[in-house]
C-alpha cells in the first residue's frame, strides 16, 4: 500500500445514499419504539441480550434487532451479488484501541451514537444533546490529530 493512499480518504458518499440510509435508520428507530417501546440504542440493546435481569421478551427483541444489523451485509450480497467494499487505513492494534475507547465511551456516557444521537435528540433529551455534541467534537478532534497532525 502506498503512502499516498493511506493519507487520502476514499468514499462513495452521495447525498441520496446518505438520505436513504438515514431514513432507514430513522424508520427502524420509530418502528422499534412504536412496537416495543424500546429505544434503538445499539449498546443498550446489545447489553440487554447478556443482562441477567432482562426479561425474555426484551432479550428476544434486542437479539432480533442486533441480528438484523449483522445480517445487513449478507442480505446485500444476495441483492447485489457482491460484498460491500470497505477499506480501513489503520493497523489492527489501532483499531483494537479505538474499539475499546468507543466501548468505554458508550458505557461511560450511558449510551451510544444511535441511542443518544438518533433517538435521544429526536426526543429532545438535553442529556443526549450534550452527549452527541461531546462525541462529535471528540470525533472531529480525533480526525484532525490523526490525519493532519501526526499523519496517520
Amino acid at each position: 500500500m502506498s503512502r499516498k493512499r493511506s493519507l487520502t480518504m476514499e468514499t462513495e458518499f452521495t447525498p441520496w445514499l446518505s438520505l436513504g440510509g438515514g431514513m432507514m435508520i430513522g424508520a427502524s428507530a420509530v418502528l422499534l419504539m412504536a412496537t416495543n417501546g424500546r429505544i434503538a440504542g445499539i449498546s443498550g440493546l446489545t447489553s440487554s441480550i447478556f443482562a441477567r435481569s432482562t426479561d425474555g421478551e426484551a432479550r428476544g427483541v434486542s437479539a432480533l434487532f442486533v441480528l438484523g444489523l449483522l445480517l445487513a451485509a449478507p442480505i446485500w450480497v444476495l441483492v447485489s451479488g457482491s460484498w460491500p467494499e470497505q477499506w480501513v487505513p489503520s493497523s489492527p492494534l489501532l483499531m483494537t484501541v479505538a474499539g475499546l475507547l468507543v466501548g468505554f465511551g458508550a458505557a461511560y456516557g450511558n449510551g451510544c451514537t444511535s441511542g443518544h444521537g438518533v433517538c435521544g435528540i429526536s426526543r429532545g433529551s438535553a442529556r443526549s444533546i450534550l452527549a452527541t455534541l461531546t462525541f462529535m467534537a471528540t470525533a472531529f478532534l480525533t480526525v484532525l490529530v490523526s490525519r493532519h497532525i501526526i499523519g496517520g
